[in-house]
């Protein structure tokens, strides 16, 4: 009974970490470019701001006058790569971003 026991947990094991198994890049967020966040000038409605990088993935609920744009990238299951954008607005227009992006954008 130990014998078929360990021989089916060696299995399930096993089955866990079977190599050649395939394994998708996985994207998750809002993909800003450095050319997006160039074409913003300050004084720009929150609106426009939106029409030109998009939704915001993270809203305050308690502060308004920032919001943030994450993108995140793990390919084939390896570490996670992780770009941040900050907006900030002075009321409703925005007055400038703060961001660190990745070398290059695997999604294009």
């Amino acid at each position: 009974m130990q014998k078929l026991t360990a021989l089916i947990l060696s299995l399930v094991l096993a089955g866990c970490a079977f190599p050649g198994v395939y394994k998708i890049n996985v994207q998750q967020g809002n993909i800003v470019t450095d050319e997006e966040l160039t074409s913003l000038t300050p004084g720009m409605p929150r609106s426009q701001v939106h029409a030109v990088l998009g939704t915001p993935l993270l809203l305050n609920p308690v502060d308004d006058s920032r919001e943030y744009y994450v993108y995140t990238l793990q390919r084939a299951g390896g570490d996670i790569e992780e770009q941040r954008i900050v907006i900030y607005y002075e009321g409703d227009s925005f007055s400038h971003y703060e961001a660190q992006l990745l070398e290059d954008t695997p999604a294009y």
